[in-house]
């Protein structure tokens, strides 16, 4: 596997400790607002992080293509 990239195992198990968080933050009574933007947070660092770790070329060709696929309404 190259570096940078996550196999479907590692995706499942960052799937399910953010399952696990939201729902941990929510039995706790944090609102669904906070946690939503506590997540995205969460997210965001670990792309930027991604991206500084590995040129951040596929990461813009990611988004590149998202921001287009979206301006053509697909």
């Amino acid at each position: 596997m190259p570096a940078g990239r996550l196999g479907p195992t590692h995706t499942l198990i960052l799937l399910i400790a953010f399952l696990a968080l939201g729902t941990v933050l929510f039995v706790q009574g944090t609102p669904i607002s906070d946690i939503l933007i506590l997540l995205g947070g969460c997210g965001a660092i670990g792309a930027a992080t991604l991206a500084a770790a590995g040129g951040g070329r596929r990461l813009m060709a990611v988004l590149v293509e998202a921001a287009v696929r979206s301006g053509a309404g697909k």
